[in-house]
C-alpha cells in the first residue's frame, strides 16, 4: 500500500519548510527541529492533573512527570504506565512527548509517569538505559504511592524509548523486579543494529526516519563496537524468556519495521505472550500524529484493550 496521504502531506510540508534530516544536524539543531515538529502536531487531550517529581537513580535524580487521567474522585486509575519517550537516544523531552503521554493516560484510564532520562551524546550508553532501569525499579518498589493494590504496572516506550524500555526489563528480569510488570508496550522499537533488512531499503522520500538518520543516532549513542550488545540490540539477546507479555506496534513505512517484527517473533519463540499489530500506510512516529490520522487513535485503543486484558499484575492480584 502507498503511504497515507496525510503523512505524505506532512512530509512535504516539513521539506518545504526547510526541515533538515537528523543526519544533517548537530544534536542541538536536531533537538530544536524535533521540538518544533512536535509542537506543530498539536496538543494531547485534557487530563486530570500533571505534576513533576524526582526519581532517584544511580547517576543522581532524574525528572519524572506524573499524569493523572480525568476520572471521578471515587474512580481509581486503571493502572500505572511508566513511559519512556523516543528520539534516537539523542532528542526528545517530556514536553515534546506530552501529547502522546496525555493520550495514553486518557485512553487507558491509567496514571502515567514519564521518565526524563539522560540523552546522548552528552550522556552516552549506558547512562540513559541505567536511568530507565532505575526508574522502573523504583516505581515497582513504590507502586502503592501511585495506584491502588492489584492495578497493573505497564512499561511503554516508542522507538528508542521502546528499546530502552525492553532492555531495562531484561535487566529487571535478572534483578527480580521485571515480574512486577504486567505488560510492555513497544511502539516501533529499535531492536537491532542491522541496517541491511528489507525495510531499511524503503525509499527515503516516503520516510520520516531514514537509514542515514539511524546511523547518526547510533553513532551518537555508543561506539560502533558496542552496537551489537543486547542492551542496545535486544534482538541479539541469547535468552528472551521470562520477560513481561508484550504489545508491539509496527508501521509499514518504517526502517525499523522488520527488526521490531523479528523481535516479536523471538519473544514468542521464548514463550513470551505477544500481540503484534502492524499498521499499513503508516510511517515511523505515527502515533505522535494522533490529531491527524485515525490509525493513531486505533493504536491507542488497541493498547487500552491490551492493558484492560492484563487481568493480573505482577504480584498475582486480580486487577
Amino acid at each position: 500500500m502507498s503511504l497515507h496521504p496525510t503523512l505524505v502531506g506532512l512530509l512535504r510540508a516539513a521539506r518545504e519548510a526547510g526541515r533538515q534530516p537528523f543526519a544533517a544536524c548537530t544534536p542541538g539543531q536536531a533537538r530544536e527541529s524535533f521540538a518544533a515538529s512536535c509542537a506543530a502536531l498539536g496538543a494531547g487531550p485534557e487530563v486530570g492533573a500533571v505534576r513533576d517529581l524526582e526519581i532517584p537513580t544511580r547517576g543522581g535524580a532524574v525528572r519524572g512527570r506524573l499524569i493523572r487521567p480525568a476520572l471521578e474522585p471515587s474512580t481509581p486509575a486503571a493502572g500505572l504506565i511508566v513511559y519512556v519517550h523516543g528520539g534516537g537516544w539523542v532528542v526528545g523531552t517530556l514536553d515534546d512527548y506530552g501529547a502522546i503521554a496525555r493520550a495514553l493516560a486518557a485512553r487507558t484510564g491509567c496514571a502515567l509517569l514519564m521518565v526524563d532520562y539522560r540523552l546522548a551524546p552528552e550522556h552516552p550508553f549506558p547512562a540513559g538505559l541505567e536511568d530507565v532501569e532505575d526508574a522502573i525499579s523504583w516505581v515497582a518498589a513504590h507502586r502503592g504511592d501511585f495506584i491502588a493494590p492489584g492495578r497493573p504496572l505497564v512499561v511503554a516506550g516508542d522507538s528508542a524509548g521502546g528499546n530502552l524500555a525492553t532492555a531495562a526489563l531484561a535487566a529487571g528480569r535478572a534483578a527480580g523486579w521485571a515480574g512486577d510488570v504486567a505488560l510492555q508496550v513497544l511502539f516501533y522499537p529499535v531492536a537491532d543494529c542491522d541496517m541491511d533488512t528489507p525495510s531499511y531499503g524503503l525509499p527515503d522520500d516516503a520516510l520520516f526516519l531514514t537509514r542515514a538518520d539511524m546511523v547518526w543516532f547510533f553513532r551518537h549513542y555508543a561506539p560502533e563496537a558496542s552496537w551489537a550488545d543486547p542492551r542496545i540490540s535486544p534482538l541479539r539477546a541469547s535468552d528472551l524468556s521470562g520477560l513481561p507479555p508484550a504489545w508491539i506496534g509496527t508501521a509499514e513505512y518504517d526502517v525499523l519495521r522488520d527488526e521490531a517484527e523479528a523481535y516479536a517473533r523471538r519473544l514468542t519463540e521464548a514463550g513470551v505472550e505477544v500481540r503484534l499489530r502492524h499498521y499499513d500506510r503508516m510511517g515511523h512516529g505515527f502515533v505522535r500524529m494522533m490529531n491527524h490520522v485515525e490509525e493513531a487513535d486505533a493504536a491507542f485503543d488497541d493498547v487500552a484493550r491490551a492493558i484492560a486484558a492484563c487481568g493480573v499484575d505482577g504480584t498475582g492480584e486480580t486487577a
